[in-house]
């Protein structure tokens, strides 16, 4: 049970944030020439326990150190090119299919197995902070994580700004117990980290949800129909969802695979918590469908009220045309100039016929208003 308990807190540390002394200085590698530039960090651990080392190592020299002395090398990259990765592919003897998706990027969430080796994708999620939801912000953000595991060595292959991984290398090296579980324990770490981003960013998204939720359903100008928001903030926020949910389904079933079937490159120890993993990819699944659901219904009811709006205000022109007729009809009907028109010559003519126009305008003008016209 002690080391479950450090597990969790390796994979989610705790939302304080706590200073500390790096001792393992990020990779150089202008102190290493012939290493790609790419090249992030490179280790060996042995025994959970960072190796160290006078000078950064080599993909190559790191090797050959585990294969002498036992340990695993973890190497992270940062969108290499295909030269740069060429020779890390030949060291560590990576499918060509795997080292393809790897460099060219914009790969959908997956999980493949080669024959010593297992390729994973994972796409990182950013939520973008904006002080107001408008038609063209940029809501979430995405990356890729893409982690070559195998038996004695782990690369990370990180595209995009977003999802450095040198923070959970630094916790996962305060715990050698789990750390000498092996690549495994690594992928697991790694797969929880990106299931967080996700659970922080569906709540984030959920705040931008109900806020065009409010301002939809909320009442209008005197208490009438609202006339809705701008229907192209809802759209562009559906676009954002919608690339939310590309990231997190396809992972559905890779989560199920590796917490369900046995796999040899995946400690037995380490399986069983990504049962955890694959519940939280599920339920964040359930969120988005759940928000493009009801963006699709918020959508809708917007364009309803603007409709309804229009046709109150095609009621009321109705209505005050009704009662400009009455004077209308009745200019028309003594603008005629016969000679012959009795009215014309009455001394009382002038007062009665304009207060029965009057009349006529405040009877239909109260109908009108009762009936909610006006």
């Amino acid at each position: 049970m002690s080391m479950i308990r450090d597990l969790r807190a390796v994979v989610r540390p705790s939302s304080r944030p706590t200073l500390r002394k790096e001792t393992t200085p990020a990779y150089d590698t202008t102190r290493d020439p012939a290493t790609p530039s790419a090249i992030v960090d490179c280790a060996v651990y042995r025994d959970g326990t960072r190796v160290e080392s006078d000078k950064p190592l080599g993909p190559q020299e790191a090797m050959r150190q585990v294969r002498r002395d036992g340990g695993f090398v973890w190497i992270g990259l940062h969108e290499p090119n295909e030269a740069e990765f060429a020779g890390i592919a030949n060291v560590f003897g990576l499918h060509p299919l795997a080292v393809e998706d790897a460099v060219q990027a914009h790969q959908r969430p997956k999980l493949e197995r080669y024959d010593d080796s297992l390729f994973t994708v994972f796409k990182t999620i950013h939520y973008v902070e904006h002080d107001r939801l408008t038609a063209n912000s940029e809501v979430v953000e995405t990356g890729e994580v893409m982690c070559f595991t195998g038996r004695d060595f782990f690369i990370t292959v990180r595209h995009g700004g977003q999802g450095s991984l040198r923070a959970l290398r630094h916790r996962l090296q305060d715990d050698p117990e789990l750390l000498a579980k092996g690549p495994s324990a690594v992928l697991h770490a790694i797969a929880d980290h990106v299931v967080d981003g996700y659970l922080a960013v569906a709540d984030a998204v959920q705040d931008d949800i109900d806020e065009v939720e409010t301002e939809v359903f909320s009442p209008g100008r005197g208490g009438g129909v609202s006339r809705g928001v701008d229907s192209a903030r809802i759209y562009q926020l559906k676009r954002e969802v919608l690339e939310f949910k590309r990231a997190v389904a396809p992972l559905l079933r890779p989560m199920q695979l590796l917490s369900e079937r046995p796999m040899r490159l995946i400690d037995p120890d380490i399986q069983k918590y990504f049962r955890d993993v694959a519940d939280h990819v599920a339920r964040v699944h359930e969120q988005v469908v759940g928000f493009d659901e009801l963006l699709n219904s918020i959508l809708q009811a917007n364009l309803a009220q603007a409709s309804v709006a229009q046709n109150e205000d095609m009621r009321k022109i109705t209505a005050w045309a009704a009662i400009i007729a009455v004077p209308t009809m009745v200019c028309g009907v003594y603008g005629m100039n016969f000679e012959y028109m009795p009215e014309i010559h009455w001394r009382y003519g002038y007062p009665v016929v304009m207060a029965v126009t009057a009349v006529l305008c405040l009877g239909i003008h109260r109908t009108l208003k009762r009936n909610g016209w006006l």
